[in-house]
């Protein structure tokens, strides 16, 4: 009888929906879910009326009430996404969107949700990008700002407020970098050589280029130089020149015992030329140290090697 009764409840509240009156549809959708709380139109025809409303938090949850009593249900999926539309919350209504594709596939109203939120997700972005690249514009940030606008504009190639601001602020930058460079001792401009080679991958380029710079330092101690010598040895790591890394990495280890980095780079190294113990007792003290000082992909890396660095050692110790 309680069906029954709910049913009858529920024409009711289309009739009100229907001419306009989504206050009182609410009410009798609200008295047919308490009478019958597994029936998902209940849910789906509420939703609608609050999203007539634009009561979009209560759209929502009726959205998810839908899907919790019929997972099959696509129309709590669409409502839902509506909902979440509504309230700027496109990632999430995305995810939602997915879920029912997940269950109907080829749902073309799914479809048409997913590419606009996303295109309206892609516009947010580009739009949080440009004031961004405006503020660092005007904050004098030429370098940060130039990076910024290439984020934009990979996102939206033919943005005009980006275009624009580009090609007004390049040449700015590009007057603070000589001003920059011609303020530079002539080991700091070597060590800048060395690390644009690195980038463009000429590794042998900017191993003469840091060892012009820790040639030209009398104070092989001095942050620069501890720089220099843990960037070449990243090169001479690139290149396989496993006992130059290693001899880089002791001169730097030598004055700052925990960098992480070249710890991490010469227990590579050690490995590389089958000094497995020594590899081991570097991986040890990296994970030994405070995870905050390591960062989660070092800590990862030291652990990898630590067990099969345990492995090899073992091996070779039943060997004899």
């Amino acid at each position: 009888m309680s069906a029954a009764q709910a049913q009858a409840l529920k024409k009711e509240g289309n009739k009100f929906f229907q001419g306009g009156k989504h206050v009182e549809a609410i009410a009798k959708y609200s008295a047919a879910i308490e009478l019958d709380p597994t029936d998902v139109t209940f849910y789906s025809n509420r939703a609608a009326a609050y999203a007539a409303l634009e009561k979009w938090e209560e759209s929502a949850e009726d959205g998810r009430a839908c899907i919790r009593v019929k997972k099959d249900f696509i129309k709590g999926y669409f409502r839902l996404a509506v909902a979440l539309r509504a309230l700027k919350r496109y990632k999430e209504a995305v995810d939602n969107i997915k879920m029912g594709l997940a269950v109907d596939p080829g749902n073309a109203d799914l479809k048409k949700q997913a590419s606009e939120m996303e295109e309206i997700m892609r516009q947010e972005k580009v739009k949080a990008i440009t004031e961004k690249a405006d503020e660092l514009a005007q904050n004098g940030e030429f370098a940060e700002c130039l990076k910024t606008i290439d984020r934009g504009l990979a996102l939206d190639g033919g943005n005009k407020q980006l275009s624009g601001l580009k090609s007004r602020i390049q040449p700015k930058f590009q007057a603070a970098e000589q001003r920059r460079l011609k303020s530079l001792s002539k080991p700091e401009r070597a060590k800048e050589e060395g690390d644009t080679k690195y980038k463009n991958a000429d590794f042998e380029g900017a191993i003469s280029a840091y060892s012009r710079c820790l040639n030209d330092l009398s104070d092989k101690s001095s942050e620069l130089a501890l720089k220099a010598l843990a960037n070449r040895a990243a090169c001479y790591k690139q290149l396989s020149n496993f006992d130059g890394t290693i001899e880089d990495c002791t001169a730097v280890l030598e004055v700052d015992p925990d960098n992480v980095k070249s710890l991490v780079r010469r227990a590579q190294a050690l490995e590389a030329v089958e000094r497995y113990k020594s590899a081991l007792q570097d991986v040890k003290t990296v994970l030994a140290m405070p995870a905050k000082d390591v960062g989660q992909a070092n800590w990862t890396l030291a652990n990898q090697m630590q067990h099969r660095l345990n492995r090899v050692v073992a091996q070779l110790k039943a060997q004899g």
